[in-house]
């Protein structure tokens, strides 16, 4: 994983991999995968602002699923402290 903080504004996300590890159609299977994931951890989690990220996908997480992904992107994330987890449990006072 590759990211970047610069004052352009926003959130980037690009997803590489590499032509050896299967074929195209495979390949744009684990894009679409990797895509999903990051958009469940951005609608559940803050993600830091102004920051470009690139992942480059290997050829065992081709053969996962979406939630598997999620999982492993939620651990990366907060590892290098790009997310920061929603209040989900406060309530508005009356």
């Amino acid at each position: 994983m590759l990211y970047l903080q610069e004052n352009d504004g926003g959130i980037k996300f690009a997803c590489t991999v590499a032509k050896r590890f299967a074929k195209a159609h495979q390949r744009n299977r684990g894009r679409r995968i990797m895509r999903e994931a990051f958009r469940q951890l951005a609608k559940n989690h803050k993600i830091i602002p102004n920051i470009k990220i690139i992942l480059s996908l290997r050829e065992k997480g081709l053969e996962v699923k979406t939630q598997e992904i999620y999982n492993e992107l939620e651990k990366l994330f907060t590892r290098k402290k790009l997310i920061q987890k929603k209040c989900s449990h406060l309530q508005k006072s009356p």
